[in-house]
């Protein structure tokens, strides 16, 4: 059956790119890749490349926001105050009310670089306690605490829920968010995305041999692993206004066929894929752009490509913006769904940043430059450990 679609009222986007829509824009019409040499101070031993946001460290917390700062939150912030954000919803919640707008936050990690940080600095059991207290973890560390800083921040109370599985967090809560929707849990809906970095993430993937010595390069015969990357996006989902976007379907599977690596026939990936079909009410050829996982290991890439080909074929333009942002990873899929609504919006497809050969392995018609199609529906995928899969269709309004 399919979904009725859901209107973008407003969205935002931070990443390496930049701050707001006219610098993530900039970035990527111009082919600007926003990933650095780490230069990230707690972990600048590793040799690999990062996709870090400038200004993090200059944001600045009120008063009344003082429990929650820390650099996960700073991002957040971050990203509210770009593009009439905060506006477009304190307008929703004049028509709605505060109490029916829900909020649905997803996040791999919160705000653990805050614990790691505290323990790093810690010199006796005492001031241990003082600053590693049950305020700490509910303000900053705990998978709650982004989605009750967002609420805050908005000053919405509506049901609120933080997602985390892994890499497809932050596109999952568009389903939750549509479904709660349609169940009249609430009448319009913020969901978003954020992740920053932190020494869990960049050691953690660093010990599963899985980081790159140069800006990734998804698809890449010579591929040879991620580029880690922090970011923070937000939509607002409101069915009483219009827009030139919508949400049009959702699908999600988990084929727990391993901890940290994929089906080997894309099973799940395909599965995803053919739901979100379905609850689009879309044929496969209908899809004009997918906005690939894309992480430029070996393995992942080639396993979307296999599920890509089976449900798609091989004609549809597909490509991968972690070239430009590094895998954001809980952030990744609201980071990719929004270049996806920004690919719709301004009838651009971006090619897939970095990669210069495609490996000859791949069956599916991916872009390295940025083709000649005007896409009217785009699909993002995002594809987490533990195989929670999820994706999502987006098309222009009539």
């Amino acid at each position: 059956m399919s979904m009725q679609p859901l209107p973008l009222a407003a969205t935002t986007l931070v990443n390496a790119c930049g701050a707001g829509w006219l610098q993530v824009r900039q970035a990527l019409r111009q082919g600007k890749c926003g990933l650095r040499r780490n230069d990230f101070e707690p972990a600048a031993d590793l040799d690999t490349w990062i996709g870090r946001v400038d200004g993090i460290e200059q944001v600045t917390m009120s008063a009344a926001l003082a429990p929650f700062d820390c650099r996960s939150h700073r991002l957040a912030l971050l990203c509210l105050e770009q593009d009439n954000f905060v506006t477009a919803v304190r307008a929703a919640r004049e028509r709605h009310g505060a109490d029916r707008i829900g909020v649905f936050i997803g996040t791999s990690t919160s705000g653990i670089l805050a614990t790691e940080l505290a323990f790093r600095k810690q010199r006796s059991l005492a001031e241990d306690q003082a600053e590693l207290s049950p305020a700490f973890y509910r303000y900053r560390h705990s998978m709650f605490a982004i989605t009750e800083f967002v609420r805050t921040v908005l000053e919405l109370r509506g049901p609120a829920m933080t997602v985390s599985t892994a890499c497809s967090s932050s596109a999952k809560v568009f389903a939750h968010a549509a479904r709660a929707i349609s169940a009249g849990v609430c009448d319009a809906a913020v969901v978003g995305g954020v992740d920053s970095l932190a020494l869990s993430t960049l050691y953690g993937f660093h010990s599963l041999n899985l980081l790159s010595r140069q800006p990734c390069r998804p698809f890449d015969v010579d591929r040879d692993g991620i580029s880690i990357g922090e970011a923070a996006g937000f939509a607002l989902l409101d069915p009483s206004v219009d827009a030139s976007v919508f949400l049009q379907g959702y699908g999600e599977s988990s084929d727990a066929f391993h901890m940290s690596t994929p089906h080997p026939s894309g099973a799940g990936a395909a599965t995803a894929m053919r739901e979100a079909l379905t609850c689009a009410g879309l044929a496969a050829d209908a899809v004009d752009y997918v906005n690939l996982h894309g992480t430029a290991s070996r393995v992942n890439d080639a396993v979307e490509d296999i599920a890509v080909a089976a449900v798609l074929g091989t004609n549809t333009s597909v490509g991968s913006t972690k070239g430009w942002t590094g895998h954001t990873l809980g952030a990744a899929g609201i980071t990719e769904a929004l270049i996806s609504v920004m690919a719709l919006e301004d009838g651009w497809i971006p090619g897939t940043l970095n990669s210069r050969t495609i490996d000859p392995t791949m069956k599916c018609r991916i872009e390295l430059s940025s083709p000649r199609t005007i896409p009217r529906h785009a699909m993002s995928n995002s594809f987490g450990f533990g195989g929670n899969n999820c994706s999502l269709v987006f098309g222009l309004g009539a």
